[in-house]
């Protein structure tokens, strides 16, 4: 069978599967659930040998470390993705909620109940705990999914594809409510994204190419995840204690995710006091400094940032840092260079935090908090199969919640419409 075929049958199955999905009670879906847990534990040396392919592969073609870091398997990344799986399973079903309803002058009442979107096309890149935090977020809410991994990841994506299907089969579920795309061909993709009549909607993960190749080709709606340049801004009345220690984790805990902070904004009033403390820190965890001309009278031998520097999403130990007049500044600053990401604000000033909260329009905005926070398990939204940054049809970290729609029931006894 053709590519073209062979992404044909996967969508028009998965389509098939979608309606038995949408009827599936709760009961039955955490009970799958629950399995697919014990089973992904029950497979961790298969899970870690087949990964150990695909890593050693990454390593022979020279991929970064923060790429390697993503794409690898530790006790840690597969728990992580277990007890994902059991938060999931916590969660309350959001589908058949009736989100609100109201009665018209002519006695109708009307109301909004929560449905699957149908099928969802999820194109990724390196990570592959993506692979059973989105199947079982689509699982939960009620979806059928078709997952295209990175070819960096083919071994862990397809034995992890393999336990879940496996479990479905078990489960009286049909196998194509999971389905994983089986060659690595670019082609893949690009036959997936005529597919309108069978995939209602496409969530790309991975870097900005990827995101724009897909939008350019996909005759499906894309929830898009661009980039994520993400911003602190150290107020002059911030707790310098306490700014240090939220930019530094959100800086160098992960610098490889879209939630790392890439600029740190300082406030001039604090800039001589607070700029040599944390500059030392982020030296001392291995982290390069770029800086504008005011951050450089104050620490002449701080790298001096370039114009491209301030739209960079690093995904490295880099970060960029301007020193700012005032919090207009600031969020001036934010509105031209950001990604409509994370960006948060470090303050004691009740005043600046609500203004910070009020004028910055990114889909996660914290006050004295990590950027690290803007993450589906973090919120209480359990995983999330991606994170958008632009508002239709979700905007932010996308969980249960964003992977329903709603449609209109109305209740009448006998109304007719006049005029």
């Amino acid at each position: 069978m053709d590519i073209a075929k062979q992404i044909l049958n996967i969508a028009v199955t998965a389509k098939k599967a979608s309606q038995t999905l949408s009827f599936l009670s709760t009961s039955l879906k955490n009970q799958v659930l629950n399995i697919i847990a014990d089973e992904v534990v029950n497979n961790t040396d298969l899970l870690k040998r087949e990964n150990e392919k695909d890593v050693k592969d990454a390593y022979e073609k020279g991929l970064s470390a923060a790429l390697i870091d993503r794409l690898s398997f530790s006790d840690k990344v597969i728990n992580g993705m277990v007890e994902g799986i059991h938060e999931i399973i916590q969660l309350p079903d959001p589908l058949g909620e009736t989100v609100k309803m109201w009665r018209r002058p002519n006695n109708l009442l009307v109301g909004k109940v929560r449905i699957p979107l149908g099928v969802i096309g999820i194109i990724y890149e390196s990570r592959p705990n993506v692979t059973v935090d989105a199947a079982a977020l689509c699982l939960k809410s009620g979806n059928a999914v078709i997952l295209r991994g990175g070819k960096e990841a083919f071994h862990s994506n397809r034995v992890l594809a393999g336990i879940m299907r496996e479990v479905l089969r078990r489960n009286g579920i049909p196998e194509a409510a999971i389905q994983l795309i089986p060659v690595v061909e670019r082609e893949a993709v690009y036959e997936m994204l005529k597919l309108e009549e069978y995939i209602d909607v496409i969530i790309p993960r991975g870097g900005e190419d990827l995101i724009r190749a897909v939008v350019e080709h996909s005759r499906i709606p894309v929830i898009k995840h661009y980039k994520g340049v993400c911003h602190i801004f150290v107020d002059a009345s911030a707790d310098e204690e306490m700014a240090e220690s939220i930019v530094v984790n959100a800086k160098v805990q992960r610098p490889g995710v879209c939630n790392a902070v890439e600029t740190l904004l300082v406030h001039e009033g604090i800039a001589h006091n607070f700029l040599p403390r944390i500059v030392t820190r982020l030296r001392r965890e291995g982290v390069e400094v770029r800086a504008c001309e005011k951050s450089r009278t104050i620490i002449p031998d701080l790298k001096e940032a370039q114009g491209g520097d301030w739209y960079q999403e690093y995904l490295d130990l880099i970060i960029s840092v301007k020193v700012v007049s005032n919090i207009e500044e600031a969020v001036d600053h934010i509105e031209e260079y950001g990604s409509m990401h994370t960006d948060a604000i470090v303050t004691s000033d009740y005043t600046n935090s609500q203004l910070f909260l009020q004028k910055v329009n990114s889909s996660v905005v914290l006050v004295n908090a990590s950027t690290r926070f803007n993450d589906g398990n973090q919120l209480g939204l359990g995983s999330e199969v991606g994170i958008s940054t632009t508002k239709i049809h979700a905007f932010g970290p996308m969980g249960l919640n964003e992977l329903t729609t709603c449609k209109f029931v109305v209740y009448g006894n006998g109304q007719i419409r006049e005029g």
